[in-house]
C-alpha cells in the first residue's frame, strides 16, 4: 500500500515538473509573441502613409494644372505668335510636364523648361505683338514658370528653386536682347518686371511652406521613434514580469519538488530501493529542470532591472488595492470574496488583471463609480470591474494600448479568460474569470 501511495506521489511530482515546463515554454512563446506585434508600430506605418498620401498629392495637383494649362498655351502661341504647331506642342509638353518630372529628374526637368523658355520666344514670327500681348513669354508660359518653381522648391529645397528662378529671369531676357525693336518696349519691360516679381512671390511662400512641411516630417519621424522606444520598453517590463514570476511561481515549486525528491530515501527509511530509485531520478530531472528555468530567466530579466524582494500580491491584496485607488480620489467599491484554496499563479493573475482594470477606469473615465466584484465557484475564481461613464473631462493619453491584451494573453496562459467591452449605460465593464488550480487545467488541454 505505501509503495503504491509513493508511486502515485512520484507520478504527481513528475506531472507537476511537465506543468512547470510546460508554463515556462508559454510564457516565453508569450514574450516573443508580443515581441513580434510590437516590431512594427502603427504610428511608424501611419507616418510612412502619410508621406506618401503627400506626395500623390502633389502628383495629382500638378497633373491637373498640366492638363488644363496645355491646351490653353498651344492655341495662344500659334494664333498670337504664330509659332509653328508642332515646335508649340513639343516645347508646350516639355514646358507643362516639367513641375511633373521633377518629383525624380531635378535636372532633367530644369533642362526641359529652360530649353522650351528660350526657343518659343525665338520662334514667334511676329515679335511685333509685343506690343498688345505679353512678350517674350506669354500668360500660359509665366504661369508655367510659376508652377515650376514652386514645385521645385518644394520637392527638392530653396537652392534648386533659386537657381530656376534666376536662370528663368536671365534667360528670358535673351530673347529680347536678340530683337534690339522689343529690347525697349514698353510693354516688353513690363513683361519681365512682372514675370520676376511672380516668379520671386512664388518661390519665398514655397520657401516658407517647404520649411513648415521639413518640420512637420522631422516631428513625425521623432514621433515614431518615440513610440519605437516606447513600445521597447513596455516589452522590456512585460519581459521582466515574467521572469519574476516564472520565478515567484515555477521555479520555487520545482525546487520543493527536488528537495522533496532527493530527502525521500531519509526521511522514510523503509523505502524499496527501486522506488528510491525512482526519487532519486525526479531529483535529478528537477535539478536539470532548474537549471533550464535559469537559463529562461537570463533571457527574460534585464541588467539594469533590480530584482524585486517584496512577495508577489494576490486575492488578499485587492481589498488593500481598492482602498489605495479610493484614496487617490476615484469612488471604488468592493463586493464578494473568494474562498478556498486557489493557486498562487490564479491569485497573482486575478490581481494584475484587477489592478490593470481599476488603472484603466481611473486613467479613461475620471470621476466615474467603479464596482469591483470578487466570486468563486468550486472549479474557478472570478472578478468583475465595472465603471460608468465619465463625469469629468477625458484627457488625452498617449499609451501604446496593450493593457486589454496583455490581461487576455496572462489568463489564457492559465487557461481562463478576459472579455471586456461597454455596457448598455455606457460604461466599460472586464470580467476575468480563471481556474482555482490552472495546472491541472493546462494538463486537460493539453492531453485532448
Amino acid at each position: 500500500m505505501r509503495r503504491t501511495a509513493e508511486r502515485r506521489s512520484a507520478r504527481r511530482a513528475a506531472k507537476s515538473e511537465r506543468d512547470a515546463a510546460r508554463e515556462a515554454a508559454a510564457a516565453e512563446k508569450s514574450a516573443k509573441k508580443a515581441a513580434k506585434r510590437r516590431s512594427h508600430p502603427s504610428r511608424i506605418i501611419a507616418m510612412l502613409r502619410r508621406l506618401r498620401d503627400r506626395q500623390t498629392a502633389q502628383v495629382v495637383v500638378l497633373s491637373i494644372i498640366a492638363i488644363a494649362l496645355y491646351p490653353v498655351l498651344v492655341p495662344v502661341h500659334t494664333q498670337l505668335y504664330g509659332t509653328y504647331l508642332p515646335a508649340v506642342m513639343i516645347l508646350g509638353a516639355a514646358a507643362v510636364t516639367a513641375p511633373i518630372i521633377s518629383r525624380h529628374l531635378p535636372r532633367t526637368a530644369i533642362a526641359l523648361f529652360l530649353v522650351a523658355a528660350v526657343l518659343l520666344p525665338l520662334m514667334a514670327v511676329l515679335p511685333e505683338t509685343a506690343s498688345s500681348s505679353p512678350w517674350p513669354w506669354s500668360v500660359p508660359m509665366i504661369i508655367a514658370f510659376v508652377v515650376f518653381v514652386s514645385a521645385i522648391t518644394l520637392q527638392h529645397g530653396w537652392r534648386y528653386g533659386l537657381f530656376v528662378l534666376a536662370a528663368g529671369i536671365v534667360l528670358v531676357m535673351l530673347p529680347a536682347g536678340a530683337i534690339p525693336d522689343t529690347a525697349v518696349s514698353g510693354g516688353v519691360v513690363a513683361d519681365l518686371i512682372v514675370t520676376a516679381s511672380v516668379a520671386s512671390a512664388a518661390f519665398l511662400i514655397a520657401v516658407l511652406v517647404a520649411g513648415q512641411l521639413r518640420i512637420s516630417d522631422e516631428l513625425l519621424k521623432e514621433r515614431a521613434q518615440s513610440a519605437q522606444e516606447q513600445a521597447r520598453r513596455e516589452l522590456v517590463e512585460e519581459r521582466t514580469l515574467i521572469a519574476r514570476e516564472l520565478h515567484d511561481v515555477v521555479a520555487h515549486s520545482m525546487s520543493l519538488i527536488q528537495v522533496q525528491a532527493s530527502t525521500a530515501r531519509y526521511r522514510l527509511p523503509d523505502l524499496p530501493d527501486d522506488v528510491a530509485s525512482e526519487f532519486d531520478g525526479i531529483a535529478a530531472t528537477a535539478r536539470t529542470s532548474l537549471g533550464e528555468m535559469r537559463r529562461i530567466l537570463g533571457v527574460l530579466r534585464t541588467e539594469d532591472h533590480a530584482a524585486e524582494l517584496a512577495p508577489q500580491r494576490g486575492i488578499d491584496h485587492i481589498g488593500a488595492l481598492v482602498e489605495t485607488t479610493r484614496r487617490a480620489g476615484a469612488d471604488v467599491a468592493l463586493s464578494g470574496r473568494v474562498e478556498g484554496d486557489v493557486d498562487v499563479s490564479a491569485q497573482i493573475a486575478l490581481y494584475r488583471i484587477t489592478q490593470e482594470a481599476l488603472s484603466n477606469a481611473v486613467r479613461h473615465a475620471p470621476g466615474a463609480a467603479i464596482s469591483v466584484a470578487l466570486a468563486s465557484t468550486e472549479e474557478c475564481v472570478s472578478a468583475w470591474i465595472a465603471n460608468t461613464t465619465s463625469s469629468e473631462p477625458v484627457p488625452q493619453t498617449s499609451g501604446g494600448g496593450h493593457g486589454l491584451r496583455g490581461m487576455s494573453e496572462r489568463a489564457e496562459l492559465l487557461g481562463g479568460s478576459v472579455q471586456a467591452g461597454p455596457d448598455a449605460a455606457g460604461g466599460w465593464v472586464v470580467s476575468a474569470r480563471l481556474p482555482r488550480h490552472p495546472a491541472s487545467g493546462a494538463d486537460q488541454e493539453g492531453t485532448a
